[in-house]
């Protein structure tokens, strides 16, 4: 997708070098659009493979609220693995606190927990939080089948009051779903943005979003769009990246998203929704900054 490959291009032409949390220096900018009309295609890169499996397992885990990383890793999705609540095994980059992170199971009220039990009391990753907190998915459901033209559809998971329990503060912080005559369109805010790792993610997360949206309240899908804040290389990611602007993002199309026997969006599993078509440039390696 040209759309992604032109964020690339303006980090590592315009990026200043800025020192993180990770250690790992970054090339950042402030401030870039990303926008993608479905109806050209599903937006899972052609210039590198991305495992699109991993994408809806995880987008699957944030619809259930499920916050025990086990689910994810039974079902052999392993990027969370690093993350834990914090109250449980404390951030750290010592190889102590590493292996506690890795350990413990916990990941405290993080995306999904907010979009379906907002500010409820957190206790545990096997607690009953049911009709605790505000169900904002299903509000947003609800208003998108009764007053599509509502212009206040949106969920939030950046919850002040709970950010400290948290094993990772959210990086794409809120999302907006707006109807016009007839399509569905999704747009989320990102507070950092990791170019060449994350957000190949989260372009295809929403983009399946949208979908499943669209699907359940029997719209057209219309326009994916993502407002990203602090956009970044990390200065280990540059190769890289120069290598994946070097391919043709026109040599491959888009795939297509098909999904089977559809119920609802609260019964929908990742098993149900199948890429059609895909093909890419091979994988390229890029380390992940904890």
């Amino acid at each position: 997708m040209k759309a992604y490959l032109d964020i690339v291009k303006k980090v590592l032409e315009n990026g200043e070098k800025v020192a993180t949390r990770q250690g790992t220096p970054a090339y950042t900018i402030a401030g870039a659009m990303f926008e993608h009309d479905m109806s050209k295609g599903f937006p899972l890169l052609t210039t590198k493979k991305v495992p699109f499996r991993l994408i809806a397992t995880e987008l699957e885990f944030f619809i259930n609220g499920i916050t025990d990383k086990k689910w994810l890793i039974d079902r052999n999705n392993h990027i969370w693995d690093e993350w834990a609540s914090p109250k449980k095994a404390p951030y750290g980059h010592d190889e102590i606190s590493k292996k506690k992170m890795l350990e413990e199971r916990d990941l405290g009220p993080i995306y999904g927990f907010q979009w379906r039990h907002f500010n409820a009391k957190y206790e545990n990753y096997d607690s009953d939080y049911t009709g605790k907190g505000i169900d904002q998915l299903k509000k947003l459901i609800e208003t998108l089948k009764t007053n599509p033209r509502d212009r206040r559809m949106i969920v939030n998971a950046w919850n002040p009051l709970q950010l400290e329990e948290m094993g990772l503060p959210p990086c794409h912080y809120s999302f907006q779903v707006t109807t016009i005559n007839g399509k569905l369109n999704l747009m989320w805010n990102q507070r950092s943005v990791d170019t060449m790792l994350g957000l190949p993610f989260n372009i295809a997360s929403y983009a399946l979003l949208l979908h499943l949206l669209a699907k359940e309240a029997g719209l057209k899908e219309g326009k994916l769009v993502g407002f990203l804040a602090d956009v970044h290389i990390f200065e280990n990611h540059i190769d890289g990246a120069r290598e994946q602007l070097s391919r043709d993002p026109d040599k491959y199309p888009l795939p297509k998203i098909e999904t089977e026997n559809w119920k609802s969006i609260f019964e929908w599993t990742a098993e149900n929704t199948k890429i059609l078509n895909y093909e890419s440039y091979p994988k390229i390696p890029f380390e992940i900054a904890i």
